[in-house]
């Protein structure tokens, strides 16, 4: 049976969530990325992605599947041995969510498309999250989540169903060091305990981040896997360093390949006159994730008017 037979009944409702937007989780984020603490304080905007802080769910440990992820949620395609992967995203930024003043969030499904891929038959679903405050939309995010089908293996290693055996990559080379290629440019080396404090800040479950043996006997890694938003942070970090006068009004972004902990990493950008273009780099792997930010224009000239959920 086809991934898309699973779904073609499947029609979830949009969902709304509310939040005080404390300073508290901005602050914590601040101080793993060692940010001033200036940069999480009362009324001030939250910047890009940093919504992902908030409007957090912590379910029952009986409701995770083997993998850390939730079993069901509403969101979730009814699709046997479902396996996730974070694609990707965009967001429209009409103005800044400001901390320390209540907010709403409402989640719909915006598309789901059936693809082929080399492993397999993938299902890619668009979660669409509309921001308010005060009544007016601030922003508007869209989230890729890619799925497939397949069995986890056993904690001893052996496959607990049909399926194919993970490839296990190289082994991570903590030593080697990305050369730049834009004038925008910051480094990390993400150890253990950093995947950790950003796993408890996104309220984030997935094994593949804290657990070592997991990541190689089950998903066929060679060690923790760096967070896919974290990667995106990091680019978009670029940009609040090296133009922290220009409003960020849209941004895009695409997760290519995993990066794992102990690799030296290149957060890489090159600015425009109206854009600039982002990048996750190591030493074996130039695009790691790839990102594209646009500016607002000036305060003269109008611009156009965020889209309601659709």
């Amino acid at each position: 049976m086809s991934l898309a037979s699973h779904v073609e009944s499947w029609h979830p409702e949009p969902v709304t969530d509310e939040d005080a937007l404390p300073p508290g989780p901005a602050a914590a984020l601040s101080a793993l990325l060692d940010l001033p603490e200036s940069a999480a304080a009362t009324g001030e905007p939250l910047p890009p992605l940093w919504q992902w802080l908030y409007f957090l769910h912590w379910p029952p440990q009986r409701a995770l599947g083997p993998d850390g992820h939730l079993r069901d949620a509403r969101f979730l395609p009814p699709i046997p041995g479902r396996r996730r992967m974070f694609a990707g995203g965009r967001c429209e930024i009409g103005e800044p969510l400001r901390l320390g003043e209540p907010a709403e969030r409402v989640s719909s499904l915006g598309a789901v498309t059936p693809k082929q891929g080399r492993s397999g038959e993938l299902l890619f679903v668009t979660e669409r999250q509309e921001f308010r405050q005060h009544g007016r939309i601030c922003l508007v995010e869209e989230q890729d989540i890619v799925y497939r089908s397949g069995d986890y293996r056993s904690g001893d290693g052996d496959r607990a169903k049909g399926g194919p055996a993970p490839s296990h990559p190289a082994p991570v080379d903590d030593t080697a060091v990305p050369e730049p290629e834009g004038p925008w440019r910051s480094r990390l080396r993400p150890d253990e305990t950093l995947l950790f404090r950003f796993s408890a800040l996104t309220a984030n479950a997935h094994r593949i981040h804290y657990d070592t043996p997991y990541c190689r006997d089950v998903e066929g890694y060679p060690g923790l896997v760096v967070h896919g938003p974290l990667l995106a942070l990091l680019m978009l970090e670029l940009v609040r360093r090296g133009a922290p006068e220009r409003r960020v009004r849209s941004l895009s972004y695409r997760l290519h390949r995993p990066a794992f902990a102990g690799e030296h990493l290149l957060a890489d950008g090159t600015p425009g006159a109206d854009r600039a273009r982002l990048h996750i780099a190591t030493h074996r792997e130039p695009r790691h994730a790839t990102a594209e930010v646009t500016f607002a224009q000036p305060r003269s000239a109008p611009s156009a008017p965020l889209s309601p959920v659709r």
